[in-house]
Parts: C-alpha cells; sequence; structure tokens
C-alpha cells in the first residue's frame, strides 16, 4: 500500500507471524496467561494493526510473513466509540463494520437523520478535515451485520463496478415464522419497488430478478433458523422471498405479520461478508456470531 493509517503516536509491541493462524489465537500464544475475554476486550480497547492495517476481528486469518502490532496503551479503536456501530477492519482504502438494527446506512430521500455513512465520515475528519466515507452496499435500517464502505471515491466505483467478481461469499441468517417444510432450496422471482413495498412475481413483469439460496439450520418452537445466500442484492429481497415461500422473517411488519415480534426487532442478521481486496487483492473474509436473541428462541421452552 502507498497510503497509511492516520493515527494518534503511540507505542507498539511488534510480532511477526511465521504459520497460518487466526489472530485470537495468535495472541493467546503469546499472552498465555491472558483468558479468551481479556483477548477480546483487548481487541476492543487498544488498537491492534496487522500489516497497518487496523483490525478488531478475532477470526481474523494471518498469514507468514505478516506483522502484528498492538499498541501499549488503551488508544481505543483509534477513538471510535459508537453504540450501533462497530469498525472490524480498517485500512487506506475501507472500513468494515459491523451495524446494529435500528441505524440506516445512508438517508433517503424522505429521511435526514445520523445514519452509518454520516458517523463514519465524521470519525475520519478527525484526522483528514476532507475525508468522507463512501457507500458501497447497504442494510436495511432493522437488519443488522457486516457493511462495507469505501474512503474514496476511486475504491467505491471499483467495487460498485465489479462487485459480483470482487464479493464472493456473502450470507445472512434470518429466524422466519413456522418451521419450513424444505430443509434447502432457491426462490427465483422479479422484484418491482413500489415505494412502500416490494412487489414480487414469478414470471418477468419488467421487475428485476431476484435469485435467493436457503438452508434450514434449525426447526423449533414453531420457528425457523435459515441461513440465506444472494446471487443478487435486491431491495428486501430477503424479507420478499421468505414471504413468497409463506415464512416470513419475525419482526416483520411490512412483509410478514405485525403481532409476531418475540424478540422486538427483525430476525435479519448479515453475518458473513468475503471479498477481494479492490486494491491489493488480499482475500479478506469477515464473520460474526449470530445475535443472541435468535438462539434464545430455540433454546427448550421452560415449563
Amino acid at each position: 500500500m502507498t497510503k497509511t493509517i492516520a493515527r494518534a503516536k503511540a507505542q507498539y509491541t511488534d510480532y511477526i507471524v511465521r504459520e497460518p493462524i487466526e489472530l485470537m489465537d495468535f495472541l493467546a500464544a503469546r499472552m498465555p496467561d491472558a483468558s479468551r475475554t481479556k483477548l477480546k476486550t483487548l481487541l476492543s480497547k487498544r488498537v491492534v494493526l496487522v500489516d497497518n492495517a487496523i483490525t478488531t476481528q478475532y477470526n481474523f486469518p494471518l498469514k507468514p510473513g505478516m506483522k502484528v502490532q498492538i499498541s501499549r496503551n488503551k488508544s481505543g479503536h483509534h477513538e471510535f466509540n459508537h453504540k450501533l456501530l462497530k469498525i472490524v477492519y480498517e485500512d487506506a482504502y475501507l472500513i468494515v463494520v459491523e451495524k446494529k438494527e435500528g441505524l440506516l446506512s445512508v438517508n433517503t430521500d424522505r429521511q435526514k437523520e445520523r445514519t452509518a455513512v454520516t458517523i463514519l465520515t465524521e470519525y475520519l475528519r478527525r484526522s483528514n478535515r476532507n475525508a468522507r466515507a463512501y457507500i458501497v452496499h447497504r442494510l436495511d435500517r432493522d437488519t443488522s451485520g457486516i457493511l462495507m464502505f469505501a474512503k474514496d471515491e476511486k475504491t467505491q466505483n471499483m467495487l460498485r463496478d465489479h462487485w459480483k467478481e470482487i464479493v464472493y461469499d456473502r450470507r445472512y441468517v434470518c429466524v422466519v415464522a413456522g418451521e419450513m417444510e424444505q430443509s434447502a432450496g432457491n426462490v427465483r422471482s422479479w422484484l418491482t419497488d413500489r415505494k412502500l413495498y416490494v412487489s414480487s412475481s414469478p414470471v418477468d413483469d419488467g421487475g428485476k430478478e431476484a435469485i435467493t439460496h436457503f438452508r434450514v439450520i434449525k426447526r423449533a418452537n414453531g420457528f425457523s433458523l435459515v441461513e440465506v445466500k444472494l446471487d443478487t442484492g435486491r431491495k428486501n429481497q430477503i424479507r420478499v422471498h421468505m414471504q413468497d415461500l409463506g415464512h416470513p422473517v419475525i419482526g416483520d411488519g411490512r412483509y410478514g405479520f405485525e403481532d409476531l415480534n418475540p424478540i422486538g426487532r427483525l430476525a435479519l442478521h448479515a453475518f458473513k461478508l468475503c471479498f477481494y481486496h479492490p486494491v491489493t487483492n488480499e482475500r479478506l473474509e469477515f464473520e460474526t456470531p449470530y445475535p443472541p436473541e435468535f438462539k434464545r428462541l430455540f433454546a427448550q421452552t421452560h415449563k
């Protein structure tokens, strides 16, 4: 990389990676007295650099020759702290974040409020007053999970123009109403944005073709936990296709049932994003655990 990350002066302890290993295991080997909980806290409270790129992903894959640097002071993650947004990875070109439900990715014409874009732009301008975050893809307000932003227009255009070649794995998990009959399958339809909702047609009616693959992970208590992979990224695609299957996402008042909301949120989470770096061509893989409230729905019912 020709650019380096602007950061406050800090003292770092440097390590060289000798064999393929995940970041958490690498840190554990060098800090044998620290518990895994303490190591995860370290990733959130101190700056950890992998080849000069900030990362907080505990299972980040390290390769021989990489340099890991850990700040010696609790400077936090580059002074970034927000209850609805966590930076998972940052380098000179990209920021990968985990977004909580309730936060818009970017403003729409009808809504003017703080969004992931404005929050990240404020953060970047602490180091460079002309910096800003550039939207690449988005998640619905009520969907949580992994989201990527560019730090310059050239990188944004590269990602948008070559999205299908760059992103090789992107998955979601959701909880739907009812115990699904099929264990796996796919949905193909044509979606049309009607402003207030997205309509779905089994035949080409002039809408945009949308293809969704699904796999049932668990069924219990009148719900199904489903992993979803998209061939296309249309607006509300997963929510509409789950409705098409007769098993809407719980907490979805638009395409489901207003009164079916046992966890107080839309049960849709973008848990995996894997892509080739648009500048360095490195493979980057990010994965977050399923939200705990999803798992609680499948716990054995107490008598």
